[in-house]
């Protein structure tokens, strides 16, 4: 099952809350500790992840008292598929995809890496197209996904549950 881990939901979290900020107060900055407190998270960790994406060149941060973090570009110009590169390295739906050298015993007579690996690009691939400001829309679950229409017609037969 692919699923994305806690360090990247808390990555996202943080970040929408940010593109709200900047979509409805101008800009303003939040501080770790205030994004800490609203979701929940340790202030440990969320400070970490916040020094990659500052790292990354996705947030910036202002110090001072009325400083914190602030979006370094548009919400619309930051994707899914790059927070998740950044906080825990490009995803794979195999061990074997993640690295040349997997250890695995069928590496030499394995015949579905080839497929598994274009199935794995198609994934990053509509992770990319994807965009902090459609995470960060408060939208009912009945709303259809622009994404979808860029997608074959394969994926646009599967119903969004």
């Amino acid at each position: 099952m692919l699923s994305i881990s806690k360090k990247t939901d808390y990555a996202l979290l943080a970040l929408s809350h940010l593109a709200k900020l900047e979509k409805l107060e101008q800009g303003r900055s939040a501080n770790t500790k205030e994004l800490a407190e609203q979701y929940d998270m340790p202030v440990e960790l969320l400070a970490k992840i916040l020094q990659r994406l500052s790292k990354a060149k996705l947030i910036t941060s202002t110090a001072g008292p009325t400083g914190g973090y602030r979006l370094a570009r548009p919400a619309t110009e930051i994707s899914v598929g790059t927070i998740i590169a950044v906080v825990d390295g490009t995803p794979a739906i195999a061990q074997c995809l993640k690295t040349e050298n997997s250890g695995c015993d069928q590496h030499t007579k394995c015949t579905i890496r080839k497929p598994l690996a274009r199935i794995n690009n198609r994934i990053l691939q509509m992770l990319h197209l994807i965009s902090l400001a459609e995470v960060s829309t408060e939208e009912d679950e009945t709303t259809s996904f622009p994404i979808m229409a860029q997608l074959g017609p394969a994926a646009r037969r599967v119903e969004l549950m």
